[in-house]
């Protein structure tokens, strides 16, 4: 890479950065409203009915399509790393059904008068990555010519009906557990205020860059009933999802959420991404009160972010096992939370800090 291109910062041509770039759940009711009777598919399993992670066909041989979109603008400034957090974070919705990816496409939008061709190839080079990790081509894809880069993937998978995970499937007394720590809405926007640390940076680009492969292995015990990933809305309007589908509550014990090192010091220097807010006040009315630092945590904006697995807790020792047999750390194996019958608030928060 030439020194012209590395010193480009990504950031600098966005007006929102990563699933920060999400339209707020409030805005896309409306959106999605319509007057048009919904088209009745015989084949299709999951569509929009229960805001999922991606659509799912039924192939009429006891397998199903699993099919999914993501692409956001740039979360960080490299570019290499731009492209392969965007390709993860497309490619965990097939995860977060409990599938397994087999093939991606590109879509690519680059302002071709400001930024040269060269960084566009690192950006498709970390999406080419972040396929060959998952063990998935590259396939093709479609690029234009737009005012703010823009970069993600089309994704196909497979999966056996009857492992088909969805997030509206949590029954009473489930126990809610995370597989990625919380937080790197605000370490990036610390980098964009230019206050970051690099090793704390490192730490939330290395969490965006990691695939969901779990979903896959999770989606084979009986005892998990319910998965989805941990994106734009935060943990706090994913897990709504989740309860809203499954016609429950869920009692969230704060002080058990896994965070990123040194929160405390970019909260304290109000490293607040927008979408923070405009989060709270799409879903606030359904949860119970918290106090400030809860809520930055709760509606900051994950990109590329964990898995949420609601498990039986007869059978959380299955699901123990598989996390350590996969190497995870010791926090995706303590449950954050509880899964019970519907309450006048979908969310009750303990623990929560002021």
């Amino acid at each position: 890479m030439n020194e012209s291109i590395e010193k480009i910062k990504l950031t600098q041509f966005t007006h929102g950065y990563g699933c920060g770039c999400k339209i707020a759940p409030a805005v896309l009711d409306v959106m999605l409203k319509s007057n048009h009777a919904a088209i009745d598919h015989p084949g299709l399993l999951v569509g929009n009915s229960t805001r999922d992670d991606a659509a799912v066909l039924d192939l009429g041989n006891g397998k199903a399509l699993i099919s999914t979109t993501d692409f956001f603008m740039p979360i960080v400034d490299d570019p290499f790393d731009f492209g392969k957090i965007a390709a993860v974070n497309a490619i965990s919705d097939v995860y977060a059904m409990g599938g397994t990816p087999n093939m991606a496409i590109a879509i690519l939008g680059w302002p071709i008068e400001k930024l040269a061709p060269e960084i566009a190839a690192q950006v498709l080079a970390g999406g080419r990555a972040a396929c060959a990790e998952a063990g998935i081509p590259l396939a093709g894809g479609h690029s234009i010519d737009s005012p703010e880069p823009i970069f993600g993937l089309a994704v196909n998978g497979m999966i056996e009906i009857k492992n088909l995970k969805t997030n509206s499937g949590a029954k009473e007394g489930d126990l809610l557990f995370i597989t990625k720590s919380l937080g790197v809405g605000i370490i990036t926007t610390a980098a964009k205020k230019g206050i970051v640390d690099e090793k704390d940076l490192q730490l939330a680009v290395k969490s965006m860059s990691s695939l969901n492969k779990i979903g896959a292995a999770l989606a084979e015990l009986e005892g998990v009933h319910a998965l989805t990933d941990v994106t734009g809305f935060g943990i706090f309007g994913h897990l709504l999802e989740m309860l809203e589908g499954s016609g429950l509550s869920a009692e969230l014990d704060f002080s058990k959420i896994p965070l990123i090192t040194n929160l405390d010091n970019y909260l304290a220097a109000y490293c607040i991404p927008a979408i923070t807010y405009r989060n709270w006040n799409s879903y606030s009315h359904q949860l119970s009160e918290v106090g400030v630092n809860t809520l930055h945590l709760g509606c900051d904006p994950q990109t590329s972010g964990g898995l949420l697995v609601a498990v039986d807790p007869k059978e959380k020792d299955q699901y123990i096992a598989v996390m350590q047999q996969h190497g995870y750390p010791e926090f995706t194996q303590i449950p954050i939370g509880v899964f019970v019958p519907r309450e006048e608030k979908y969310i009750r928060v303990m623990n929560g800090e002021n």
